[in-house]
């Protein structure tokens, strides 16, 4: 499933336009990619928890020639799954 295919659903379950499901989805996700640029946790009840992980600088190989690098530190966003998603994955 794709942001297109959420919005036609969303279209479809709540009569209204595709184009505003699909402006209300573009917001959803843009608030969330917001949140988590300043560091903030979101937390979607039901549904999980997005979080901001610091990952250190650490060394590293190039795989065609061999060669220590060094890889920057960075941030990732990482999700955690609520119970109720991980019940309905597992049955």
């Amino acid at each position: 499933m794709n942001n297109s295919d959420l919005a036609d659903k969303l279209a479809a379950s709540h009569d209204i336009t595709k184009a505003d499901a699909r402006k209300l989805v573009d917001a959803v996700f843009a608030a969330i990619a917001d949140a988590a640029a300043a560091g903030e946790e979101v937390s979607l009840n039901g549904f999980g928890k997005f979080k901001v992980k610091d990952t250190p600088a650490r060394e590293g190989r190039n795989p065609s020639t061999g060669a220590t690098i060094q890889i920057a530190a960075s941030k990732k966003l990482s999700f955690s799954a609520a119970k109720a998603v991980k019940d309905k994955l597992n049955g």
